[in-house]
C-alpha cells in the first residue's frame, strides 16, 4: 500500500514562505544596515530601546521573539562598541537590564530614514494586504 506523503511537499507548508520572506525582508534591509555596521537583529534591538531606553533582557527577548542563546552575545558585542550598558536590577540581581547609551541613540537618526527607503523599493501588497498580512503574522506570533 502505497504511503501518502503530500504533507510534506514543500508548496504544502505554510512554514516554508514564512521563513523564505523572513529571509528576503532581511535581505532587503542590508544594504542599509551594513554601512552602519548593523545586523537586522541589532537594528531591532536597537529599535525597542530607542522607543523604552531601558528594558530587561527578558522583556527584550519576550518582545523580538528572540532566545537568551542569541540576546546574549549581541549585547555584549553593542555592550563593548559602547551602544548599550548592561546592569544587574537593583531589586532582583538575577534580572539584567540593557539601557541605550548616548552612543546608541546617535545611531536612530542615520537609521530614521531607512523604512522610508525600503518602501520607495515597492512592495508587491496593496496597502490594505500589507495590514491583513500584519495582522495575520501578529494573530500566528502570539497564538
Amino acid at each position: 500500500m502505497a504511503q501518502n506523503y503530500e504533507q510534506l511537499l514543500l508548496k504544502n507548508q505554510l512554514c516554508f514562505p514564512m521563513y523564505a520572506c523572513g529571509r528576503k525582508i532581511v535581505s532587503a534591509y542590508t544594504p542599509f544596515l551594513k554601512p552602519l555596521g548593523l545586523t537586522y537583529t541589532q537594528y531591532i534591538v536597537f529599535m525597542v530601546l530607542w522607543e523604552k531606553e531601558s528594558v530587561n533582557v527578558g522583556q527584550l527577548g519576550s518582545t523580538l521573539h528572540l532566545d537568551a542563546g542569541t540576546l546574549t552575545p549581541l549585547l555584549k558585542h553593542l555592550e563593548k562598541d559602547g551602544y548599550i550598558t548592561r546592569a544587574r536590577s537593583k531589586e532582583d540581581e538575577r534580572v539584567t537590564i540593557v539601557t541605550i547609551t548616548d552612543k546608541g541613540n546617535e545611531l536612530k537618526e542615520k537609521c530614521k530614514d531607512i523604512p522610508a527607503k525600503l518602501a520607495s523599493e515597492g512592495s508587491p501588497l496593496t496597502e490594505e494586504e500589507a495590514a491583513e498580512m500584519y495582522r495575520l503574522l501578529y494573530k500566528f506570533l502570539e497564538s
